[in-house]
């Protein structure tokens, strides 16, 4: 396949392993999780203190336990999805505090939108994965709200979700919910029923919170995804191939840790760095940074033999205008085009993580539909070319009416949901909406349509007795 994106050869990624190799043997990672450390001690890691120092045999170790492709099991089978090599999902936005309106105001989220983006996600035709904190409700107790977003990501959307790696405690009651509604712990122990994201703390450290839930989700067979987000001149270096040295370092540490903890748990090689914007000190996640470091992401888990984990739908922008079209397009087909398996942060995200709108969610989601219709391939069969049929129609034809047009007018082609078609005139008629403004409209019209999925009434009143006996303490 011919592609203008830089391709790095064996020997630049070989550099780059090298780099963080050396950083690893030499710098060391700070893991600040007693547990971690003593699952370092125990297969003879090097320790001074927190900090972590890992030998390049160790690593490779490591990585040969890794799995190159898992699958996620849904509450309805018929929605699992797999994760590596040529398979991928799309999943929603993650960790916004706020919801921009259609006016562009700002608001804080609550456990209603929380509740809205999963039913959007069930109905969607493109989105295959639920997430997790796709906004983080303001009018519930910081305490207990992982709770009540694990209960609602069950009971609101029959897809695989994300899990709750807020805190070791959290995993632990991320991983009960998860055994009630499969029917008990054994029953998920060798079935990823999640995808949890453990974020590094760059540069160099895992938290505690972060490294506590890696070890519990590892421990009992549930994926990871092990990520890094890096401020290329800020959290790290300046360079976009010292930021992948630096990036590769965290991952791997992380890696190692899940793998001694449990030899085949699923792991994800993640990345979401992007650049530092220079003039105000902030992280800019429409920066075209972000999208060549997705596909060095996508390559270096490639060197590992891992599947990959990036954003998609990412933008600077506060509002649903061009500015986020055109970054998180860009992002979102990099990310694809380049072979990334799990793409987080798909539809919904404005203003570099700060909010997410209803409206960019359909808006994503319909660039989602878009890709995927692009990257289904055409048979180039004699079949499907059909000679006969062009030579029938003859010069000067027409194939509108043909029986084969007719058979195949409602699948070959993609129709969107969205996107203006019409002539001038019609869209005068129609009031001149902005696709923002469509988009406004079927909003509530998803919204008003939504099926709760069915489950049973045993498992959703255990689930719901569960979470209340929880914040009952």
């Amino acid at each position: 396949m011919y592609d203008r994106m830089q391709e790095l050869g064996k020997e630049q990624m070989t550099r780059i392993h090298d780099a963080s190799m050396d950083i690893l043997k030499n710098t060391g990672v700070i893991f600040n999780e007693e547990e971690a450390l003593e699952i370092f001690k125990k297969n003879g890691f090097r320790i001074d203190g927190k900090i972590v120092f890992f030998e390049e045999k160790d690593v490779e170790q490591a990585l040969k336990t890794v799995p190159k492709r898992f699958r996620v099991y849904a509450r309805n089978p018929e929605k699992d999805v797999e994760i590596g090599e040529d398979d991928f999902v799309f999943v929603p936005g993650y960790g916004a505090p706020y919801v921009i309106t259609p006016q562009g105001d700002q608001r804080e989220a609550t456990m209603e939108d929380y509740d809205n983006f999963c039913k959007l996600v069930h109905s969607s035709k493109h989105i295959n994965m639920n997430g997790w904190m796709m906004v983080e409700p303001s009018d519930m107790p910081h305490e207990t709200v992982h709770l009540d977003l694990n209960l609602s990501n069950i009971l609101l959307c029959d897809k695989a979700f994300m899990g709750s790696p807020v805190s070791r405690a959290g995993a632990v009651e991320g991983l009960e919910m998860a055994a009630i509604a499969w029917g008990g712990k054994e029953k998920i122990m060798d079935k990823p029923v999640s995808v949890s994201l453990i974020n590094s703390l760059s540069p160099l450290q895992f938290s505690d919170e972060m490294a506590g839930s890696l070890i519990e989700l590892a421990r009992h067979g549930q994926a990871c995804v092990i990520a890094s987000l890096i401020m290329a001149g800020a959290s790290g270096p300046v360079t976009l191939d010292g930021v992948a040295a630096l990036q590769n370092a965290e991952i791997l540490a992380g890696v190692t840790l899940s793998q001694l903890v449990r030899q085949g748990a699923p792991v994800i090689y993640g990345s979401t760095s992007s650049a530092m914007d220079m003039r105000t000190g902030a992280l800019s996640i429409g920066a075209p940074e972000l999208s060549m470091n997705i596909s060095f992401t996508a390559q270096m888990a490639r060197f590992y033999n891992m599947p990959s984990r990036s954003g998609g739908g990412l933008t600077d922008s506060l509002f649903p205008d061009a500015q986020a079209g055109i970054e998180s397009a860009l992002a979102l087909y990099t990310a694809a085009r380049n072979g990334i398996n799990f793409m987080l942060h798909s539809c919904g995200i404005l203003g570099s993580y700060i909010a997410m709108s209803y409206e960019k969610f359909l808006l994503d989601e319909e660039t989602c539909g878009l890709i995927r219709h692009m990257f289904r391939p055409t048979p180039v069969s004699d079949d499907s070319i059909d000679a006969e049929m062009i030579k029938s129609v003859g010069i000067g034809g027409q194939y509108l009416t043909h029986p084969k047009t007719f058979k195949l007018c409602r699948t070959e082609l993609y129709m969107t949901d969205l996107m203006s078609r019409m002539n001038y005139d019609a869209w005068t008629k129609a009031g001149k909406k902005r696709i923002d403004q469509v988009a406004e409209d079927k909003v509530s019209q998803r919204l008003a349509a939504y099926e709760r999925p069915d489950i049973d009434p045993g498992i959703e009143k255990d689930l719901t007795a569960y979470v209340a006996a929880k914040k009952n303490g």
